[in-house]
């Protein structure tokens, strides 16, 4: 299967637009090289048209490669194979540690062999550029910049970051969801979702137990945020001079309409993912326990029957059907399921509405 070279970065487009307003010059300048670099990667059809194997099979190993601040992957160094020893570079080791947690979490959960599902390996690449402040899945490997040390540490540091640009892949296979408006925000709230169950289950957290933050360790101690996005309450994540205030919805009322560009973010990808994001915490929080195993089935499982144009009221409706296959109609889980959505504002279809409503405060009178 053909797919043109799309880059999927974890650091939304308006946080890079905010920085250009910094009175530090060198932020200013790390801000708009990275905006101006990432522009230029999103106009080329592959990032290194050289490695086209770059996806080939290779019973998901994992290699690690050194771009030394340079942005040509085709020179980089390797700097860690599968099995080679642990390395003097701390950027190095939480890649390859990034990389096998999320391939092990897929595994291991859902049976999936590697991002594609066939053995996929999996390469990184870190120091990319110089002070380049982001991170991105390229649709065949992973790229890590330093930071600017100011605003951004190096990010590889961030696990739920690291999953969560490799689910990018996974959706690259399985429902290829469109990258703009309602689908594109949708395909950001999956890698948000099982970003955060990589994270969880690595630290074998219960979901009231977890913090249920994308990004908490990309800011350096200096910024006033708590992470990037926050699922459990969208809209909270920051809220200062710098960055303003933390955009999300955590409801269709609330949905921000912007235009499908590069400034606009493809319609508010990193914005209004925000509302199916809360949504999936609701479901957890409600089903309790592991929040991969009940919860984390059925997104996973709506995901797989998803399809290029899907959004999130398609994606609603999925959801509450692969509940009921799962666990039963009118389970504790598919009552979750509805319950959540219908506080997000979204009606599952078929469902009257004072219907809805009783089913709803029944799963939360049992919550």
């Amino acid at each position: 299967m053909s797919r043109t070279c799309r880059l999927n970065c974890i650091i939304p487009p308006y946080l890079l637009q905010k920085l250009l307003e910094s009175e530090d010059s060198q932020v200013r300048e790390a801000a708009l090289s990275t905006l101006l670099t990432t522009a230029h990667l999103r106009g080329e059809r592959a990032v290194r048209a050289s490695l086209a194997g770059a996806a080939a099979h290779g019973n998901a190993r994992r290699t690690i490669f050194d771009c030394r601040r340079g942005r040509d992957l085709s020179v980089a160094v390797l700097a860690r194979p599968e099995d080679g020893p642990k390395s003097a570079d701390q950027a190095v080791d939480q890649a390859f540690d990034g990389l096998g947690l999320t391939r092990d979490f897929y595994q291991a959960v859902f049976h999936r062999d590697s991002i594609d599902g066939r053995g996929m390996r999996l390469n990184g690449y870190v120091h990319f550029g110089v002070n380049f402040n982001n991170a991105f899945w390229d649709g065949q490997e992973m790229i890590f910049g330093d930071g600017d040390g100011r605003k951004f540490t190096s990010l590889t540091g961030s696990l739920d970051v690291i999953a969560h640009e490799l689910t990018h892949g996974v959706t690259d296979h399985t429902a290829q969801l469109e990258y703009h408006n309602q689908s594109g925000a949708l395909n950001e709230s999956i890698s948000d979702v099982f970003g955060s169950l990589v994270k969880q289950w690595s630290l074998k957290q219960k979901a009231e137990d977890a913090d249920w933050l994308i990004g908490a360790d990309v800011f350096t101690p200096g910024i006033d945020a708590d992470a990037l996005r926050s699922m459990k309450a969208p809209g909270t994540a920051f809220d200062n001079a710098l960055f303003g205030k933390d955009p999300q919805p955590d409801r269709m009322s609330g949905f921000v309409s912007l235009p499908d560009t590069e400034m606009g973010d493809s319609g508010g990808v990193h914005i209004n993912s925000g509302i199916p994001n809360k949504a999936f915490y609701l479901t957890a929080v409600r089903i309790g326990g592991f929040a991969w195993e009940a919860a984390g089935s059925i997104w996973y499982e709506s995901l797989k029957a998803s399809s290029a144009g899907t959004r999130f009221q398609d994606f609603a409706d999925t959801t509450y059907q692969k509940a009921g296959e799962l666990f039963g109609a009118g389970s504790a889980e598919q009552l979750a399921v509805l319950a959540a959505w219908r506080e997000v504002e979204i009606q599952i279809s078929g469902i009257p509405p004072g219907v809805a409503q009783a089913l709803s405060a029944r799963a939360m009178g049992s919550a």
